[in-house]
């Protein structure tokens, strides 16, 4: 029957870390008194003293406080850089359509287009509209 692979918190291996480089334990006195593998400790170090730097390898949950919040901070700044890109396309796609119905040639879409803008351009026509609507008895 094959053995389980064991997970550890990242407390864990940070403790297991510091017994060797604080309290001078050496790495086979702390596998013993922890009962882990060396293997495992010494790629805990190696990822410790990588975090001290700043480095922080991929797809590794980070030893420290301080580098499992930048972590954390990390993932929210890809997150909303997602949820941005995602609004500014969909921005996009909805400015960029037209609101004027045309029969599918480009001549409709013209002439359609410069009798809104001889409209705009009559005052009288924007008068009258106004007039009739002020005239209006309120029910």
């Amino acid at each position: 029957m094959k053995k389980e692979r064991s997970k550890f918190t990242p407390e864990f291996k940070l403790e297991a870390v510091s017994l060797v480089l604080n309290k001078n334990y050496t790495v086979m006195q702390a596998c013993a008194a922890l009962e882990i593998g060396p293997t495992a400790l010494r790629r805990w170090i190696k990822q410790y003293k990588q975090e001290q730097q700043g480095i922080i390898p991929e797809g590794c949950i980070a030893l420290s406080p301080e580098q499992r919040q930048i972590q954390e901070l990390q993932k929210r700044i890809e997150r909303l850089e997602l949820e941005k890109d995602i609004l500014k396309k969909a921005t996009v796609d909805s400015t960029g359509q037209c609101n004027i119905m045309h029969t599918g040639n480009y001549r409709g879409f013209q002439n359609a287009a410069a009798s809104i803008k001889d409209q705009r351009a009559d005052p009288s026509a924007e008068a009258g509209a106004m007039g009739s609507m002020e005239e209006r008895p309120v029910a």
